[in-house]
């Protein structure tokens, strides 16, 4: 076997770098957010709004105020900092650096400003959780170890900064969450109040999914577009269904299109596939359902509780 000469790999791949347009650290001008400066913003925001959950020492603290206010300084200058960076990355051929940084504070300030509210919008998905788990002993127990909930508030954070056009941050901060608990809800996503999330993993909800309030989804549940063949045309195209309010949707059922609307109060049945809008107080179910049994020994068998083939 002949032997590699290293020399030309490495000239080889640097010249893929002058190639490439994503590779570009040796560009100052085009900078990126770092990701593990995000997650700590999210861990920051996540003791914020649920003290003594996750750090030591937080529910002892005489005065929320002081805990409060030290950790919202604390991301602030973070937050900031990334935004800067992700603004860099996508318009620092556009901007000016004094402009950047004059939107990156407005763009933090304006978040923090949500923060309230969004725990507001939390503590409606905690209710919604544990009125809807037979399961779940405590709303404690929710916050504190349920993947729905922590896909949730993490995509209630990233949505806000989506919506205030923060390019990178969002999509980061939503597969962080999708890593840790194998639901992917794109930031864009609009998603109403009291949702829930049951046996959380495997969920798919699209960039342009619209859902109301009090809705319930369980494992492997695909809200997606028809198609994605077109590419980058269809970008900012309303591609993903819409999922009025108080609707169900049971477990591996997939409901795809932006024409598609499940009208409110409805029932979607596992398993099912939707690619049409159905009205409200819809039940939508597979037909013909059949269950085939194959026994493989010779154990007497009631053929009348079952569709059963002997081998």
């Amino acid at each position: 076997m002949k032997k590699c000469d290293l020399h030309d790999v490495i000239d080889a791949i640097r010249e893929n770098y002058e190639e490439s347009d994503e590779i570009f650290f040796t560009d100052p001008s085009r900078r990126m957010p770092n990701r593990n400066v995000v997650i700590d913003i999210l861990k920051d925001m996540r003791n914020i709004m649920f003290p003594g959950y996750f750090t030591d020492g937080a529910q002892s603290t005489p005065d929320a105020s002081y805990f409060v206010g030290n950790t919202v300084l604390r991301v602030e200058y973070k937050l900031t900092g990334q935004v800067r960076e992700a603004l860099h990355f996508r318009d620092g051929a556009t901007m000016t650096s004094d402009e950047i940084e004059e939107r990156a504070q407005g763009i933090c300030s304006a978040m923090l400003c949500k923060l309230p509210a969004i725990q507001k919008m939390l503590y409606k998905d905690i209710q919604a959780a544990f009125d809807g788990d037979p399961a779940a002993q405590s709303k404690e127990e929710i916050i504190y170890s349920y993947p729905g909930f922590f896909a949730i508030w993490v995509y209630r954070i990233a949505h806000e900064l989506y919506k205030l056009d923060v390019p990178l941050i969002p999509r980061v901060m939503t597969e962080y969450a999708h890593s840790r608990t194998g639901v992917d809800i794109n930031a864009g996503a609009e998603i109403g109040e009291y949702f829930f999330i049951d046996h959380a993993t495997g969920v798919v909800i699209g960039e342009t999914t619209v859902i109301g309030n009090h809705v319930k989804i369980y494992q492997g549940v695909t809200l997606g577009a028809l198609s994605t063949r077109g590419g980058q045309r269809l970008a900012g195209v309303h591609r993903h269904p819409t999922i009025e309010d108080n609707v169900t949707i049971y477990a591996n059922a997939c409901v795809l299109g932006g024409e598609t609307v499940v009208g409110e109060g409805s029932i979607i049945a596992g398993s099912a596939f939707l690619t049409e809008s159905v009205p409200a107080g819809s039940r939508v179910s597979l037909k013909n359902q059949e269950v085939n049994v194959r026994v493989v020994d010779n154990r007497p068998i009631d053929k009348t509780k079952a569709n059963v083939e002997l081998v």
